[in-house]
C-alpha cells in the first residue's frame, strides 16, 4: 500500500533542492502521515492519514 492519506489523498510532491553554489537536484517532499485507526465498515483498521485532516473535524466520527 502506498503511503498517501486515505482521507484526502494527499501524497508526495516532486521539487528541487539548491544548494549554497547553486546546484539543483531533484528531491521529493513527503507530507506527514501519521497511522491512526479508523472505523472503515463498521471494522477497525489502521490506515495512513495527513495530519491536516487528523486536526480537521474530519475524524471525530470515525475514530476507534
Amino acid at each position: 500500500m502506498a503511503k498517501r492519506c486515505a482521507i484526502c489523498g494527499k501524497t508526495y510532491k516532486v521539487g528541487r533542492q539548491i544548494s549554497h553554489s547553486h546546484k539543483v537536484t531533484r528531491r521529493i517532499f513527503y507530507p506527514n502521515l501519521q497511522k491512526v485507526r479508523l472505523k472503515i465498515d463498521g471494522k477497525p483498521k489502521r490506515v495512513w492519514v495527513c495530519t491536516r485532516c487528523l486536526t480537521s473535524k474530519k475524524l471525530l466520527l470515525e475514530r476507534v
